[in-house]
């Protein structure tokens, strides 16, 4: 089934987990036990994604702003060749699964006719009052088979009710209006943001997420805490080489300052499972702005960015901001397909496609050979007594290589926590390579080398190690 809208990330399983961003603590629904936690199916499924794409677009586009004011004039909101089709296609063909828009900012401009508020773009003169960029969007959406995520902003600078218990009652209306008017939703995101001077406000979270799971109850939710995707801690798209998808929720207030590095590396066998999402835009800014043209990411940087969010256990968020037309801006569409023409590059041609795997042990129907299999259901799961699990990979000609990527089979859960890989080198085993965890996928960037054989070995963790993707590659 094809999930559309990803304001909200949801948990109907017995594994599933919690969490929501604001200036308050919320104890939305939990699912606690004696048992280490486990990833529900849409998270799972989230993670092998590996790419999604924030949009964002309102009158901050053109009033060259990135946090508004709440006093525009609906007018300034008229792009002049809008074209969800081009941003949809664009994403689908650069491998993004999901697009994550901003159907209302800070600045409470909704770009759909909402009902409850003047703000919005039935008072701009976009198709002369008669648009609606969220349903444009989510059918193009529909047309090139990639889910829909909404982000509908808790802090709202022109509702005059911000500040007091109604405007609750105010968010959950336009909440159940975007939930049930656009088709399914895959994620809602929520955060925190707030500017200095802004009036004190106490987000009742708990109303708000279990109206997700009554409307959208296959839909994840993103906040800090969660409940089923958290904030990784930072802007720049980085997660910790540490990173845990285990947190505990408990010890999270969404908004509250200092609890970056927590978030950044997760907590070993903490009760909740929210994975880590890495947010980041494409150029300095989340808006558009025509100065910055000259400032979009490099194919380098954006490499960079990639194998430290994907390749440390997370989901990378790129933002791409449209212009003022209304679509993405020719830079930034030349640097997503060079993008994408380089990870394609680097991971194309894998040195596990012709080798000999041998394991220190295996468990009955996980043998070693399915690390290379290329069928992602498949595992190598160690035996129970094997105190220092390894596997050796043989080469009939020496290989070059300077990337390797490892994947646990995270269904079953997150285990490893600490593991090294060797290379042969007349007849000793050295040491290349000393890291923690791995999650649903680590890519190791090593210093280039030649081998004819390599070993990891896995020291910690808290059930047999299960791996179920090996991956050797030589980047340029």
């Amino acid at each position: 089934m094809k999930t559309r809208c990803f304001l909200i990330a949801l948990f109907l399983l017995p594994f599933a987990f919690h969490g929501c961003q604001s200036d308050s603590k919320s104890s939305s629904n939990q699912n606690k036990s004696s048992e280490r936690a486990l990833p529900t199916p849409q998270q799972v499924e989230y993670q092998r994604k590996e790419k999604v794409a924030f949009v964002h677009f309102g009158v901050n586009t053109f009033t060259n702003r990135e946090w508004g004011t709440g006093e525009e004039d609906p007018g300034v909101f008229n792009p002049t060749n809008f074209n969800a089709d081009q941003w949809a296609k664009i994403l689908s063909e650069n491998g993004f699964k999901t697009l994550i828009l901003t159907a209302k900012h800070h600045d409470g401009f909704c770009l759909w006719p909402s009902q409850y508020t003047d703000h919005n773009i039935a008072e701009s003169p976009y198709k002369d009052g008669n648009g609606d960029i969220v349903r444009e969007v989510s059918e193009a959406c529909d047309k090139y088979d990639i889910d829909l995520g909404l982000y509908l902003s808790p802090w709202d600078m022109h509702e005059k009710s911000y500040g007091t218990p109604e405007y609750n009652t105010f968010y959950l209306n336009q909440l159940r209006e975007l939930l049930t008017n656009y088709g399914e939703i895959a994620e809602v995101w929520f955060d925190g943001a707030k500017g200095e001077g802004a009036k004190d406000m106490e987000y009742d979270f708990d109303l708000w997420w279990s109206t997700v799971r009554e409307l959208q109850p296959d839909a994840l939710i993103f906040s800090d805490e969660g409940p089923d995707i958290r904030w990784i801690g930072n802007e720049h798209g980085f997660a910790g080489k540490t990173n845990w998808s285990t947190v505990n929720r408990d010890s999270i207030t969404i908004g509250k300052p200092g609890q970056g590095p927590y978030l950044n590396s997760g907590e070993a066998g903490a009760p909740d499972w929210v994975v880590g999402e890495c947010d980041v835009s494409i150029r300095p800014g989340w808006f558009y702005h025509p100065e910055e043209d000259n400032e979009v990411k490099t194919v380098e940087k954006l490499t960079e960015i990639y194998m430290k969010s994907v390749g440390r256990n997370c989901t990378l968020l790129l933002n791409i901001p449209p212009d003022k037309t209304g679509q993405f801006h020719p830079t930034d569409v030349a640097r997503l397909y060079a993008f994408s023409d380089t990870l394609d590059s680097i991971f194309s041609d894998d040195f596990m496609t012709d080798t000999d795997i041998e394991a220190s042990s295996s468990q009955p129907s996980y043998s070693a050979d399915k690390v290379s299999d290329k069928n992602w259901s498949s595992y190598w799961m160690a035996d129970g007594d094997d105190q220092t699990p390894e596997l050796t990979l043989r080469f009939e000609e020496p290989v070059t290589l300077n990337l390797m990527s490892l994947q646990e089979y995270i269904p079953i859960g997150q285990n490893i926590s600490k593991f090294d890989v060797s290379i042969k080198k007349e007849d000793n085993w050295q040491i290349i390579a000393e890291e923690t965890t791995v999650g649903y996928k680590r890519i190791l960037q090593l210093d280039e080398v030649t081998t004819d054989e390599i070993r990891i070995r896995f020291h910690e963790f808290f059930s047999p190690p299960a791996i179920n993707e090996i991956g050797l590659f030589m980047a340029n």
